[in-house]
């Protein structure tokens, strides 16, 4: 199976070992055995990939002995914007609904949204998300309440807001991390 990802692994080096501000320390050669040790995690990376996300590691839980891949895209991946934020949200709108929603896309993926933390870690690693925003994983009681967190950075800072599920936007999409 490794080898119908070799081209993907070689992205993935190349991206790494341009951009060593995103994971200093780190060692590819660790990296690499990870995914070939668990080669259900380049399904991911690949579908990442495929949708404009980018992957890199941007960092190492050694608590989780797991490294973090994420969605490093300048701006939200370009496969994956006009989408409401859950299916929940996608079958309430009475018209014009959008054919996807982020947390199912995310689900089909084998990743997850960057949640609050995880997004302002992100931008301390570049400017993402200058002309776009980012639906992020959102808290259940705020989502219960029929609202969503989106992200993003303007005038120099980074902003986290929120707008109702339902709501989907040509530039809104979504960043991903997968734990490997």
């Amino acid at each position: 199976m490794v080898e119908n990802y070799v081209e993907l692994l070689e992205i993935l080096k190349a991206r790494f070992e341009k951009n060593p501000g995103r994971h200093g320390g780190l060692s590819w050669s660790a990296i690499e055995k990870r995914l070939k040790d668990k080669p259900d995690t380049l399904r991911s990376l690949e579908a990442m990939e495929k949708t404009g996300g980018e992957p890199d590691v941007i960092g190492y839980e050694e608590g989780n002995d797991e490294y973090l891949f994420c969605d490093c895209s300048a701006e939200s991946p370009s496969g994956r914007r006009s989408l409401c934020y859950d299916r929940d949200a996608r079958e309430s709108r009475k018209e014009a609904a959008p054919n996807d929603d982020a947390l199912g896309m995310a689900e089909a993926m084998g990743i997850e949204l960057l949640d609050e933390k995880g997004y302002f870690d992100l931008q301390r690693l570049g400017d993402f998300d200058m002309k776009t925003s980012s639906w992020l994983k959102t808290p259940p009681g705020l989502r219960g309440l029929g609202g969503a967190l989106f992200g993003d950075r303007r005038y120099g800072r980074v902003f986290v807001y929120h707008n109702g599920a339902s709501s989907y936007y040509a530039a809104r999409g979504f960043r991903g991390i997968l734990r490997v």
